[in-house]
């Protein structure tokens, strides 16, 4: 839908408006055509301009965030707890699913960093790690180690559920996290130094770091000996890595589609799917997230589709060919692989708003996300600008389980 500037938008296109109107708007079409609009009527103009907003408002999302499919969210689970929170991994072979939660110790009352351990089936939480937080969980399920993105990066033992020992990451900041069982290690990727630390994790100890050549965010290997992993710079790019040399052995930029943040992997056709925050050149405003499909085998861009947000998780699921993005607006982008050639947007799915990240159960076929309830946003700084979040409701801390 073309948007007109008002209140001086011209006679033959308001007529082309009213024309345009779908008929499901029912009354609301009524009342602006009855607003009698005319050259000189300034201020039904106005009024005019009021109902096109407010029906723009309301029937311009729903081309991304109610597409009909077979997706839906099966269980809501109010887990309750304080605390800031990013990645959510779900241990398929353990049956577990881990939140680390940071703390605020200035609060009142105070809240402690912890890992929330939760029953992947029940969604009961099954225990917590005081003082392990971080960003995100990895576990290696053959030696029973698991690992958190802190600084310092902290080793757990999943069935005792208690620390082993904290590791030292240097400069690094630790955000993403990745357990790849080609060779039993964990990748642990940092902004600021742009690299991934390499864990042994039967041991828990550093093998040394990949220098990555950009903002790394999320990361998935084809089970073969390569890694892959999405760069979050304003031009979004892989990069692919040898992990039997821990050594970039290419570079796959994206051209106008850039702020990556999840990236999932279809390792038998070798397609990867990149969840961007932007696109356009310069950007579209405003913003207009897309998924870029593209070869890992040599980065070549099969197709770029439209999300319903901005991302900060993909996973795919090799028994559905089916590529999953998460968004913080409160949606689920679902797009099908028909061929290793063809991809269509699915569906969309409403979820919770603020629900950006993502994890897979492949026993289940289950997705799994979180958010909480927040209560009115205050009003945003002067000048423009994002104004800060409503405040978090008490107790309202959320987990998602999504299905067929």
């Amino acid at each position: 839908m073309r948007v007109y500037p008002c209140p001086f938008v011209a006679e033959q296109r308001a007529s082309e408006f009213y024309r345009g109107l779908p008929a499901g708007l029912g009354p609301w079409a009524a009342f602006a055509g009855g607003l009698g609009y005319t050259r000189s009527g300034r201020t039904r103009m106005r009024q005019f301009c009021l109902v096109l907003a407010l029906a723009m408002a309301m029937f311009a999302p729903i081309g991304l965030t109610q597409q009909p499919g077979p997706y839906k969210v099966l269980k809501t689970a109010r887990v309750g707890g304080e605390g800031g929170w990013d990645y959510i991994y779900a241990d398929a072979a353990g049956r577990r699913l881990y939140i680390p939660r940071r703390g605020a110790p200035n609060a009142t009352p105070a809240v402690q960093t912890r890992l929330s351990i939760y029953n992947l089936d029940t969604l009961d939480l099954v225990g917590e790690i005081a003082g392990v937080g971080g960003n995100g969980t990895a576990v290696d399920p053959k030696s029973g180690h698991g690992f958190t993105s802190s600084k310092p990066i902290s080793m757990f033992d999943t069935k005792t559920m208690t620390l082993i020992k904290t590791i030292d990451a240097g400069a690094a900041q630790p955000d993403g996290i990745y357990f790849d069982p080609f060779n039993e290690r964990v990748y642990v990727f940092s902004h600021p130094t742009k690299d991934a630390t390499v864990i042994d994790a039967k041991d828990g100890t550093v093998l040394g770091t990949i220098d990555l050549g950009g903002v790394p965010e999320q990361g998935v290997g084809d089970g073969k000996g390569m890694l892959y992993v999405v760069m979050q710079d304003a031009q979004g790019s892989v990069t692919a890595v040898d992990v039997k040399t821990m050594k970039a052995v290419a570079h796959y930029p994206f051209g106008d589609k850039g702020r990556c943040n999840g990236l999932a992997l279809d390792a038998k056709n070798h397609v990867l799917f990149a969840a961007c925050a932007s696109s356009g050149n310069p950007p579209a405003q405003p913003a207009q997230p897309m998924m870029v499909i593209l070869s890992a085998e040599d980065g070549k861009i099969l197709t770029s589709l439209p999300l319903a947000g901005g991302s900060d998780g993909a996973v795919f699921n090799p028994s559905t060919m089916e590529a999953f993005s998460t968004q913080g607006n409160g949606t689920l982008t679902i797009v099908k692989e028909k061929s290793p050639a063809s991809f269509e947007v699915e569906q969309n799915l409403d979820t919770m708003n603020g629900a950006r990240t993502i994890a897979f159960d492949s026993k289940t076929n289950h997705i799994f996300t979180m958010s909480q309830e927040r209560g009115p946003a205050p009003p945003p700084p002067p000048g423009g600008g994002r104004g800060p979040q409503g405040a978090a409701v008490p107790g309202s801390f959320t987990i998602l389980t999504i299905g067929k």
